[in-house]
């Protein structure tokens, strides 16, 4: 039998438009320092889909789905259904949906259950990085945008939810009679803010305005607490715009995996290693 330290952990991070997944030796996780985040042995990117999920088995080689403890952080129930769903036609067996109560996370809101997993486990990795005593800002760009605010002691504050970047173009183009549709491609580089066609109108409209929102609620979230909090992004759409969001802002690839990885050694230490 694999002991706890020696096993592999994949961690799962099922979103609205796509599956995330992160392999992480679980001896790795417990040897992080306390400032840092552990590191991926092999990560995948896919669409929740039966080609994505078929070519994950053969990416995953030399693990089968049964070697593996699967730990799952989902904000879409119809996805992490069909890939528990694969999970079990492939033999695994440790398979855990990640709820509020399994994070090492503090959540100073009435209802911690009602708050996207992803961004709780963002926050657990985020309590790695930060310094002590600072508190810290998360934006993470992904089919929505979030602005959360952790506190000097590492509690959840909540924050803020807007359309992300492609979530916008499209409601311009789904919602309106003439407008265009305004490609992810058009939008990774800023934009005149002076549009002298309808495009280059929207291009600046959709890029400034997720930056321009990003900006104001940083600054919002940051008055509304003591300290000067550290800041962070992630998510596919943040690389274009990390350095206007402010100058310090620092981007973080993987960050809701390395959460789940951090949180899965957390719940085993309670749960899977129980005699």
């Amino acid at each position: 039998m694999t002991s706890p330290q020696s096993e592999v952990i994949a961690a799962i991070d099922v979103g609205n438009s796509r599956i995330k997944v992160g392999l992480y030796l679980a001896r790795d996780i417990a040897a992080t320092a306390d400032d840092a985040l552990p590191q991926p042995i092999a990560t995948h990117d896919l669409l929740p889909e039966a080609d994505g999920l078929a070519r994950l088995a053969d990416q995953l080689a030399p693990h089968r789905p049964d070697d593996l403890a699967w730990w799952i952080g989902s904000v879409e129930r119809t996805f992490a259904s069909r890939f528990v769903d694969w999970l079990r036609t492939n033999g695994a067996q440790r398979i855990a949906m990640m709820a509020c109560g399994d994070l090492p996370l503090v959540v100073s809101l009435p209802r911690p259950d009602m708050v996207g997993i992803d961004r709780l486990l963002a926050a657990v990795a985020i309590n790695r990085l930060r310094e002590p005593d600072r508190p810290a800002i998360i934006a993470d760009l992904g089919t929505a945008i979030t602005v959360d605010l952790v506190s000097a002691d590492g509690a959840f504050l909540g924050g803020a939810i807007l359309p992300g970047i492609a979530m916008a173009a499209r409601s311009l183009h789904d919602f309106t009679d003439l407008l265009p549709q305004i490609e992810m491609a058009q939008l990774e580089e800023p934009p005149p803010a002076l549009g002298a066609s309808t495009v280059e109108a929207m291009r600046s409209g959709i890029y400034w305005g997720a930056v321009g929102g990003i900006r104001v609620l940083v600054a919002l979230l940051s008055a509304a607490t003591k300290g000067d909090p550290q800041i962070y992004l992630t998510g596919g759409a943040a690389p274009a715009v990390a350095h206007l969001v402010a100058p310090q802002a620092e981007f973080l690839a993987h960050l809701t995996l390395s959460g789940i990885a951090l949180s899965a050694v957390y719940a085993e230490r309670d749960v899977f290693q129980a005699p």
